[in-house]
């Protein structure tokens, strides 16, 4: 039986935890497998905020997407995400012993266990998102996050991170923005549009959102490194500025990152005019993205 597409709006930590909870038991069921691989798989997946993974389902909701075809997507963005994390946190990489106030993966495991548990995330989305559930958009949905998550978005991103960190001189803001908004924003905007494609419905709106939101969100991370308390974050904090790398927080300053933060989020609440009271629950979330601690 197909479940109905959910119209009601809620509390955004209501909606996340329910977003959080039906992943987490989706995902325990999908990944159920007995061996080390899914283990790793598993213990990639747990504990995040699951941000993308609400954004799908609520954006979703706006679209009168029924939750089997809108959780496939749902998990598959929180799959890639999770891939991305093992594989950032390598030593090839970003070198971090901590995720989430726990053991990254190549540290329980070792690395070729990290290689491959981010490697099997990353095509278990596809395979996801190949669902007949997924419904007539799939193709579209499909594409648009290999886009987002390869050589034009989110690995392109890393790739322009990982440069930074011996060119010889730091990244000026236009060129921190534009490696954000692929590192960052280009999961980001896919996960808040994916409603919209599921549902065949115009997703200008949610992409205008999801830009600011993005955005915002990164400028949020970089003042948590400096403010961050890492027990709350879950990581290793002020690394940026150990090592000397360009954040919005060192081009603009504290009080001015805050600023276009702020200025950010209403600018994301603002594109989503479109869609009245409806859109409350997204627009708690763009209020969350610059206020959380972790």
């Amino acid at each position: 039986m197909t479940a109905a597409a959910d119209t009601q709006t809620r509390p955004f930590a209501e909606a996340r935890k329910d977003a959080q909870d039906l992943v987490t038991a989706h995902m325990e069921l999908r990944l159920a497998g007995n061996d080390a691989l899914h283990a790793a798989m598993r213990y990639a997946i747990t504990g995040g905020k699951m941000l993308r993974g609400f954004l799908v389902l609520e954006s979703a909701r706006l679209h009168g997407v029924p939750q089997d075809a809108a959780i496939e997507a749902a998990l598959a963005i929180e799959c890639i995400h999770a891939y991305s994390l093992v594989h950032d946190d390598l030593p090839c990489m970003d070198d971090d012993d901590l995720r989430r106030g726990q053991p990254t993966v190549h540290k329980k495991w070792d690395e070729a266990m990290a290689v491959l548990a981010g490697d099997s995330l990353q095509t278990f989305a596809f395979e996801l998102l190949a669902s007949p559930k997924v419904g007539a958009h799939a193709l579209t949905l499909i594409r648009g996050l290999a886009q987002s998550s390869g050589k034009y978005g989110m690995v392109s991103g890393q790739m322009l991170d990982i440069a930074a960190e011996s060119a010889a001189e730091p990244l000026n803001l236009e060129q921190i923005t534009k490696l954000q908004s692929r590192k960052t924003g280009c999961l980001i905007e896919w996960s808040a549009t994916a409603g919209a494609v599921l549902a065949g419905d115009d997703p200008a709106p949610l992409r205008q959102y999801a830009r600011a939101l993005g955005l915002a969100f990164q400028i949020a991370d970089d003042i948590l490194d400096v403010e961050g308390d890492a027990a709350k974050v879950g990581k290793a904090v002020r690394k940026d500025a150990d090592a000397g790398k360009a954040t919005f927080v060192s081009l603009l300053g504290l009080a001015e990152a805050k600023a276009r933060a702020q200025s950010l989020c209403e600018d994301a609440c603002a594109a989503l005019s479109p869609y009245g009271d409806d859109a409350a629950t997204l627009k708690e979330a763009a209020r969350f993205v610059i206020a959380r601690d972790s």
